[in-house]
Parts: structure tokens; sequence; C-alpha cells
């Protein structure tokens, strides 16, 4: 390095010890584009002289070659690695960086200042202790500011630099810089921070980052690094709650039996009592076990094994807690959401929710409303947009044990993943659990669903009839229905535009609609199957997402998909209701087909098409796939 430590060369042994015994803190830096985050960092690892001889010298090079500082060295290059970033001169992904003083040890997550990598930024926040926010003080509070500062409060961050730089560009007028910090006062006033240190800079030539800067005679508070060196960041996960998600259940051999997982906040000794959040089964510790030997305590952070005095079922996904202050354990909640991803939020549509070691299937059950991040406004709204923050009430398939957020950054917190494609496409906190129907338990019945479709001779079932419009499923299902009640079975046909008239007259035809349309049709085609009743459902239901859905509700062999494949010219030829002609006028928005999506089924188990068919011949295909599939025989159910 470009500097070393005596204690490096004169005895390693004290050095890693004395690194050890440092404290660590996480910042992240964030503002608009061009305020200098990466300058800053780059001007802290310099003056700190953390610097290793080949990145000086690839940092002069670069300097020359792709700096913004007319051959001078252009620090923000020490952080700007993506080639896109040198290239346009700003941060784009999110970067981290290690360094340590004599007094303590850091991670800085320097974070892009563009409004469409917000997710970039909020990622950067979510392990963050102070935030190190930057306004260029030739402009002032931006919106950008305003946002940054937001989502870092919705991320649990109590403690902010303000960090006016750029005063060199301004002549170090204490005037401008006065008016700056009051009105970020004026507009953080009820973001809930418990500290702003406000702190006039120029990253670039070095003013008050690790000495005070003759420059500025009229402050007289710490500089940057001296504020990031003393600043008091409560110990938080230590002082939590014991959690420790159970990641691995450690069975080498006949006589061991533990439970693996880092432990997420409080602290564990030998004795004391623990409890399974799901099972409400108690223990006591046993041993806690590592590689170097069992421990005496183990504290948040550390990676270990516990064994319990008792044999308990406990499996990958619990989280084992104090028994004296137990996490919440719902199976409704309502959070916090920042969404990530380009395709939107949908009310109703399956997710999975990852919530430490816990996976289940959710669902956005209500968005309650939207947050202007700019202006901190409630607006109303169905879904949200890439980089949107809202606050909605979850629903998972199966309860979840945590706590809110704001008491508990580690155990409070969520990822949103799509089924499909897991790709991460949101990420929550949660505000509280819901328990408004903890008092509603599974009525069980005598009669059961075996019992009524045995009394009628067949198989209930769902026959969900997908396609475009105009591909002829209401027709199809009209000539199925019939010859199925010629054949004497019991059927009801739930169409698209019948259900429209009563149970889904309120929805419209936007994305979130149609999710909702296709899960109260889901739900109700499911009672149906319960009483018995062959269910014909004749829906477009263009997503994929909310056909699976409909599937979910009932039994493996009870749901059989029907695609009608009739291309789209084909259908838009027959345009029987003229709703084709309308959209391609612009007439109707979010036709399927034309400006809305359809997701083609990939493994229908009847496909049948009306292009070459004869829509009576399609009918008699499909039903002789049911008989093929049982549904239409005699059966005997355990009843």
């Amino acid at each position: 390095m470009a500097h070393q430590s005596d204690l490096i060369a004169d005895d390693i042994l004290g050095y890693l010890k004395s690194q050890e015994e440092k404290s660590l803190l996480r910042f992240i830096t964030c503002g608009s584009v061009d305020d200098g985050k990466s300058t800053l960092i780059g001007r802290l690892l310099w003056d700190s002289k953390l610097i290793f001889e080949d990145q000086l010298a690839a940092l002069e090079a670069d300097s020359r070659k792709v700096g913004t500082q007319g051959g001078e060295i252009d620090f923000a290059l020490l952080l700007d690695g993506l080639q896109a970033e040198r290239e346009q001169g700003i941060t784009i992904d999110v970067a981290y960086r290690f360094f340590s003083t004599d007094k303590r040890k850091f991670i800085v997550a320097d974070t892009p200042g563009h409004e469409q990598y917000t997710r970039n930024m909020a990622t950067g926040a979510s392990t963050a202790d102070v935030a190190v926010i930057l306004i260029d003080a030739r402009k002032g509070i931006l919106t950008q500011t305003r946002r940054h500062s937001f989502i870092t409060s919705l991320l649990g961050i109590k403690h902010v630099v303000l960090a006016v730089n750029k005063m060199d560009l301004i002549d170090y007028d204490q005037t401008k810089f006065d008016a700056i910090v009051a009105d970020y006062h004026t507009f953080a006033k009820d973001l809930g921070y418990r500290s702003i240190a406000a702190i006039p800079l120029s990253a670039l030539r070095g003013d008050n980052m690790i000495e005070a800067s003759a420059n500025t005679p009229w402050y007289d508070g710490p500089t940057l690094l001296s504020h990031l060196e003393t600043v008091q960041v409560e110990q938080d996960a230590i002082e939590k709650p014991f959690r420790l998600p159970v990641q691995w259940v450690n069975r080498p051999n006949l006589d061991f039996r533990g439970f693996s997982g880092t432990i997420s906040s409080g602290t564990i000794k030998p004795g004391d009592e623990i409890i399974v959040t799901a099972s409400g089964q108690t223990s006591k510790v046993k041993d806690i076990v590592t590689f170097d030997g069992n421990l005496e305590e183990a504290i948040a952070g550390q990676a270990v094994t516990l064994t319990l005095e008792d044999e308990i079922d406990i499996s990958r996904g619990d989280i084992l807690a104090a028994s004296d202050a137990k996490p919440d354990f719902a199976d409704q909640f309502e959070a916090r959401i920042i969404w990530m991803h380009e395709d939107q939020l949908l009310p109703g549509r399956p997710y999975l929710i990852k919530m430490g070691a816990q996976v289940t299937n959710a669902q956005i059950s209500e968005l309650k409303y939207k947050v202007n991040v700019n202006t901190l406004e409630h607006m109303a709204g169905k879904t949200l947009e890439l980089n949107e923050v809202g606050i909605a009430n979850i629903s998972s398939d199966k309860a979840l044990a945590f706590d809110p957020y704001d008491e508990n950054r580690h155990s409070g917190r969520f990822i949103i993943i799509d089924r499909f494609t897991n790709a991460t496409v949101g990420a929550g906190m949660v505000n509280h659990s819901l328990r408004r129907a903890t008092n509603i338990k599974w009525q069980e019945m005598d009669i059961n669903k075996g019992a009524r479709a045995y009394q009628k001779g067949q198989k209930s079932a769902i026959l969900w009839f997908t396609g475009l419009s105009g591909a002829g499923k209401s027709t199809v299902a009209n000539l199925v229905e019939k010859k199925l009640h010629a054949m004497g079975k019991h059927t009801y046909t739930l169409d698209g535009d019948n259900v429209r008239h009563g149970l889904n007259k309120d929805l419209g035809f936007s994305d979130a609609d149609r999710v909702e349309n296709i899960r109260r049709v889901g739900e109700t085609a499911k009672l149906f199957v319960d009483a018995g009743v062959i269910t014909l459902v004749s829906f477009i239901s263009p997503f994929k997402s909310e056909r699976q859905l409909a599937r979910s509700l009932v039994e493996k062999d009870e749901f059989i998909e029907v695609f009608i494949d009739t291309p789209l010219e084909v259908c838009e030829q027959r345009d029987v209701k003229g709703l084709y002609k309308k959209a391609r006028a612009g007439e109707i928005a979010n036709f399927t087909g034309i400006s809305s999506p359809y997701e083609r089924p990939e493994n229908a188990e009847i496909v049948v098409s009306t292009e070459n068919q004869s829509a009576e011949k399609a009918a008699e295909a499909i039903v002789a796939k049911l008989e093929e599939f049982g549904v239409l025989g005699a059966w005997y159910p355990d009843i």
C-alpha cells in the first residue's frame, strides 16, 4: 500500500488483533447526480492513505484518460468501476469499499443518484447504520435529496450526515450553507432521524474531509472522518431479543442433532430457554457449537449450531427465539414495499415471500396507498411501478415469524420474488401483524366434497377455458356443457362476460383488475368443486400467474386447463363483438393481444383450435379427453 502501519511490519498478530477489536460502521453515500458521492469516498480513501500502489498507478492513468478533472486526480474513478459509469461519469451499481482508521473500521456503499436506479440505492441502504446525504452547495435540496432521505428513513437509518459539498464553488459562503441546512431540517422533521450532522465540504479539494479547513473558519464542528469515527450508533442487533433463523438441521450421525444458522439479533448462552415460533415448543440450549469449539456465549452476527436439551421438531425455516420475547406469528401483515422491477406489482397475483430462511406463497391482498417519495404525500393507487413505494396488506399461505421492522430490522424485512422467473421484484418492511382473522376457524362438515361428487356419479373438476377474445372459448364451453348435461352430469359455467354483470361488475380491464377478476372466479370455482360439480370457466385469463393461482386452489387432478389455441389474426378477422376494431383505433385500452399481452399456456391438459376445426368437433374432443381423465365415470372416494 502507499502507506503501511509500522505495526503490520513489526507485529502482524498484534495488528490483526487490533483490527478485530475495532467497532465496525456501515454507511451509505447518497444524493442527486453529480453531487460528488464517488469523489467523496475516493478522497476518504486517498487521504487515509488506503490505496495500493497498483491502484494509485491505475488511478493516475485513468484520470488522464477518462477523468473529469482536466488530468488531475479524479477520485471518483476509485469507485466508478463499470465501463458505463466511467463513460457517463455517473454511478449505476452499488459499490462497496472497506477501509479503516486507528479508531474504527468502515464499510461504505456508494449508491447511484439517478432516479431509475433507486432500487440499487435501497439495496445499499438496507444494511447501513449512517447515511451521508450529499447536497451540491450550488443547487441546494433537490428531488433526489428528498427521495433518498425518505428511503433511508424507510429502511430504518436513524443517523444522517448532511454533507454540503462543493463549497469551493460558492466561495465557502456561510449564509448559503446555513440556508441549505435550515431547509433540510424543515423537510426532515417527520422522517424520524435521531441525529443530523451538517458539515460544509469540498470533497475534491479536501476541505473538512480529514482536516479542518482554513476556508471555513466559521464552522467549528467535526470533520467528516472525525464524525464517522465517533458517531454513536446503537448496538441494535445485539440489544434486540434473540432470533436464530434455522438454515440447516445438522445431523452428521445418530448421536448429534443441532440447528445451524446465523444469529440475526440478541445473545444466547447455554441454559437459556428458547421457543420454536411455529410450534410453540420450548427447550433449553445445551451447547453452542462452532468449528473452533463450543462457546459460552454467542451474539448477533455469529454463525453457530445450537444443540438443545430436548428432542423437539425443528426444520429449516423455523425461527428459534427467546421464550420471554417471542416474535409475531401471523399469515397477514401490513408492510412498506419498495417495488424493484419493471413489471408492476399486481395485488392478488401470487408471489413468493422470503423472510430470512422462511419462504412461502403470498399475495398483496390490498394496496392501501402509495407514497410520493418527493413530497411524502399519500396517494391512491391500485399498483406499484418500478421504484415506487407503497403501504400494503399481505396475506401468506402459512404463518410467518417476524418483528415489526422499526423494532428489529433483521427479523422484520423480506423480499418479494416472482414465482416464474425467480427474480427479486420487491423489498418489504413489516409494520405490524393483522389479527382480523384470528377468530376465524375452518368449520368441518359431515358431508364433504367426495360424498357430493359420488352422489352425482362423477368427479368434480374445473375445466378452465383460456384463449384470446374471439377464439371460441364461450362457444366451445357451451357445447361441452350441453354434451355433459345430456350425459346426466352436473355442471355449471362461469363465463367471463356474465360474471362481470354481477360478481365482478366493479372491475375494469387494467392488469390489476384482471388479476383480481381471475382471483375471485378461481375462489368461486373452488366452491363449485367442493359441491361436487364439473365447473366450466371461460375467461381470457391472459396471465400464467393467475391461471396457476386458480390451479393451486384445488387438488392436482381437479384442474384441467383447456387452451383454445386460435391465432390472433383469425380471432381479429372474426371480431364478433367489434372489439378488435375499437382496440386498433385506440378506443379500448389494455385489450389482450393488441395493447395487453397474452401469455400462452405451456402445459395445458387439453389443446384445441377453432381455426381449422368446428366448435362442435372441438367440444367432442374435449369430452373424449374428460372420459380419458376419468372425470365422467363412476368414482368411489373415501367418504
